[in-house]
């Protein structure tokens, strides 16, 4: 039973192996040749690294020098661990091959490795909301914000409930959107570039940690101009489309 992700590394060549390779083709490829690699969070890494193809194809920064080393050179050595794991992660990203558009491609290819990052203990995405805290004086900060004003808000109701399944529950989903069209009430940005979201309703949405480095947000109009449609996502996350840009998020309030 050794090596058992060697035997998937034909068949999963032969779907990445057109006769004019696209961005999706060569991060695919570099995933699996990620699969030299002994040691678990380092195949991680690479994974990632092997995703700026696709991150330059779309104009956004590149992936972490050491993430791109790595798949530029996966060193060898060793036996691979996690192996089913590997390979539940790559399966999953090959099947990101239907996906019609490079940017939704691109959250499916990052989707596809939350099975490793559950192995590892790291973060994984999830929809559940941060508890509200007591309103206190904030302290001045540093932001940059852009407000329209905003009428009394009308009782939302509780945060939608987390959507439950496997993992990959929803990968493809087709659900109908929770919040369509409706006009932002505010937004603003905190220090690192992650943003938070005030919607004409009161309903107020924030950036999820695993998005902030892969999909930072370009606002800088009025609030009101901008209008935002929100829908169940995989993994029990959602996805905010804002101006053609797709970002995971959470509820708040």
């Amino acid at each position: 039973m050794r090596h058992i992700w060697w035997f998937l590394v034909p068949a999963l060549l032969s779907l990445v192996a057109p006769a004019q390779a696209r961005p999706r083709d060569d991060a695919l490829s570099g995933a699996i040749r990620c699969g030299a690699i002994a040691e678990s969070r380092q195949w991680l890494d690479c994974y990632y690294g092997a995703a700026q193809p696709m991150r330059a194809a779309l104009g956004l920064p590149p992936a972490l020098a050491a993430q791109v080393k790595l798949a530029a050179s996966p060193p060898a050595g060793g036996q691979p661990r996690d192996e089913a794991v590997r390979a539940e992660v790559v399966s999953a990203a090959a099947g990101c091959m239907r996906e019609p558009g490079e940017r939704p491609w691109l959250d499916c290819y990052y989707a596809a490795a939350a099975p490793m990052r559950v192995q590892l203990g790291l973060s994984a995405p999830q929809a559940a909301a941060r508890p509200v805290p007591v309103p206190v004086t904030p302290a001045p900060v540093q932001q940059f914000a852009f407000a329209a004003p905003v009428p009394s808000p009308k009782p939302a109701g509780p945060p939608p409930k987390p959507r439950t399944g496997s993992i990959f529950t929803g990968m493809f989903n087709t659900a109908k959107p929770i919040v369509r069209d409706m006009p932002m009430a505010s937004y603003e940005f905190a220090k690192n570039g992650s943003f938070t979201v005030t919607l004409q309703d009161g309903q107020v949405w924030e950036q999820s940690p695993e998005d902030e480095v892969y999909h930072p947000a370009r606002w800088h109009g009025e609030a009101s101009n901008y209008e935002v449609t929100i829908v169940p996502a995989a993994m029990r996350t959602f996805t905010m489309t804002v101006d053609g840009y797709m970002h995971k998020v959470r509820r708040i309030r």
